[in-house]
């Protein structure tokens, strides 16, 4: 996947071969508020190939233990700048350094059906059964 970065920016890496998700790094430092967000540059871009999607997930060690949480999408098509909006579910501020490790970018297969509108689905064994459903 071709990749370029901003000046200051840090090439995605994986801690390990077979990781799933590539480390993306803050830019420049910013503090997420207190139950509150923030947006952090990586000034990676990337060329997602057709076909694929890259999935922002969090990092388990910034969840864990600084209440941090951010998801995205990154469309193929899309080169700008992968900028990261992070919540910080704790009650106290936390500050993202420059070059910390900030969210991972998970590149998967996606499929892009046609939609057909319909009079009605067809009944399955759920139906229309939602949330606490199975009883859990």
């Amino acid at each position: 996947m071709k990749v370029t970065l901003d000046p200051g920016a840090i090439l995605p890496t994986r801690a390990h071969a077979s990781d799933a998700g590539l480390d993306l790094y803050a830019l420049a430092a910013v503090t997420i508020p207190a139950r509150g967000h923030a947006t952090v540059d990586t000034g990676v871009h990337v060329a997602i190939p057709e076909g694929y999607v890259g999935m922002l997930k969090s990092k388990s060690g910034l969840n864990v233990k600084k209440n941090i949480l951010g998801e995205g999408v990154i469309d193929a098509g899309y080169t700008g700048p992968i900028v990261v909006k992070l919540y910080n579910q704790g009650d106290e501020d936390v500050t993202i350094e420059a070059g910390m490790k900030l969210i991972q970018l998970v590149i998967l297969p996606i499929l892009t059906p046609e939609l057909e509108l319909v009079d009605s689905l067809e009944d399955t064994e759920r139906g229309q059964g939602g949330f606490g459903s199975t009883g859990a």
